[in-house]
This record gives C-alpha cells, structure tokens and sequence, in this order.
C-alpha cells in the first residue's frame, strides 16, 4: 500500500551536538524556538512519529532545521481526499488504504493532542500527501474531479462546517483541512509539499495532484514545494532500476536525506520566523 506523511525530540542542545552538516557541508540552521508537525502518507511515516527514522525524510528534516520538537501523524496509505464514509476518526490506526485514514483525521488527532497537553502548540505545520490519491484512482474516483478554481468558486467564507462526507474531492479536501488547521491554530505557518515521483499511478497523475495541491496553496496563500518536481525521484529511471526508492514509491535512505535537507532549506528561504 502506498505510503503518503512527528513527536516529542530531544531539546535543541541536545541536538544541535549530533547535527551533521549537509551534502555540500556547512552548519544547519536552528530553529530551536519553534514546534513543528507533520502529517502526510507513508514517505512520511516511514521516518517515525518522532522523525528519527533515517528511511524517511522527516528524519533529515529535523536534524538540518533543528526545531524545539517536531512530531509526525502520518499514516502510510493516506490520502488528502475523503469519501462519503469518511467520518472522525482519532483511533484508528491502520498502514492502508481506508476511508478514515485521510489528512483530516490527522488533523483531529493533532487537535486533540494539543488540547490534552501532550503536544506543543505548533509553530510550523507541514502536510506532504498525494501519492495514494493519484495511485489508488478506483478508489478515490472522484479525487481529480475538480479543480482548484472551482473548489474555491462558490464559497467566500471557509468550508469547515459541511460535514467531512461531503467533502470528497482533492481540491476540496485540501481546503478543508487547511481551513481547520487555520481555525484551530491561527498563529500556525502551514506548508504543503507535493508528492513526488513514483512508479505506481498512472502517466500525469503525480503532476495533476500536484497542480491541484499548489494551486490550492497559492489561493490560501500558502507555501507549495513541488517534491515531483524538485525531488530526486524519477519515475522513469525507476522503472529501469531503483535509483533513489526501494520499490519504486518509498524513498531509499540516501534520497530521503537529500529531500529531507532540500524541505529544511526551502522553508529557512519561504517562510518567516
């Protein structure tokens, strides 16, 4: 099953002696004041709740951008996109495919963590999704049905009160759990990061997802880093042999690392703190 996208650390001090410098050398940039989570599919979870994976690039995130703590709900098998099942689910826990297992049940895990004191207040939110919405296309059979113009067409105010079944596109269900995160931590920065490259969806729909992701950020004036097309995963060298994953989706350490150190570098030159 695919995998699409974090956890109390150690203190910054602790950390900042067993950071390593980049691939091209030189010292991380600490951010030792600022609480970041994570949600996302399985290149995410893969790099554990508490980002010290090295399999997954949260890992290498955390070590390069060197916040206070940075926490991963991701689930592999994750999808932006809701189906008219989808309801509120904080308990479930499944690697795969479900209709509860989306962004937005993610989001209501995060709330509740904060609210129950087991999470900081986030300073910083990054959502990295999209994979399992352009593979898994029977599934999410109406995931490319829309496009962001349109999800952004009707509704001046935010969507957050249509109940989540409702909400059944990617355009849609990305505005929507934006939107709750924007409700319920206003002083957030939130940023999106587009899926990357992989052998399992169909020709063109890495991009369309990915389209559809950084038109949506760019109408909530978000940040968008467009991993298919900035990553180091390519489709058709993988299909040839594996370069950079290990079964054509999933990265290998190495291209985990190297998307780990571009995320912390592109949010240290886009984003404020």
């Amino acid at each position: 099953m695919a995998a699409a996208l974090v956890i109390v650390l150690l203190p910054a001090t602790a950390r900042a002696a067993t950071l390593c410098g980049g691939e091209q050398g030189g010292s991380p940039s600490a951010h030792g004041d600022i609480d970041v989570v994570i949600l996302g599919d399985s290149n995410t979870s893969i790099g554990g709740d508490a980002c010290d994976r090295p399999a997954g690039w949260n890992k290498w995130f955390r070590d390069r951008f060197a916040p206070a703590t940075c926490r991963s709900y991701a689930r592999s098998g994750a999808t932006w996109t809701n189906t008219p099942r989808t309801v509120r689910d904080v308990e479930q826990d499944t690697t795969v495919l479900a209709d509860n297992n989306v962004v937005y049940n993610q989001v209501a895990r995060l709330a509740e963590a904060v609210a129950a004191g087991s999470q900081p207040q986030p300073e910083l939110i990054l959502i990295a999704a999209g994979t399992n919405d352009a593979w898994f296309a029977a599934e999410r059979p109406q995931a490319l049905s829309m496009a962001a113009a349109e999800a952004f067409a009707a509704d001046s105010c935010f969507i957050t009160s249509r109940p989540v079944g409702s909400v059944v596109t990617l355009a849609e269900s990305v505005r929507y759990c934006c939107e709750l995160l924007m409700e319920r931590f206003p002083g957030a920065q939130i940023a999106l990061i587009t899926p990357p490259q992989t052998t399992m969806a169909a020709p063109g729909r890495i991009d369309s997802v990915g389209d559809i992701i950084e038109e949506c950020g760019r109408r909530m004036s978000l940040a968008v880093l467009r991993l298919d097309h900035q990553g180091a995963i390519y489709a058709t060298a993988e299909r040839l042999r594996r370069h950079n994953t290990y079964d054509g989706t999933h990265t290998s350490e190495a291209c985990a690392r190297r998307h780990g150190f571009l995320v912390a570098a592109w949010l240290t030159s886009v984003l404020q703190f």
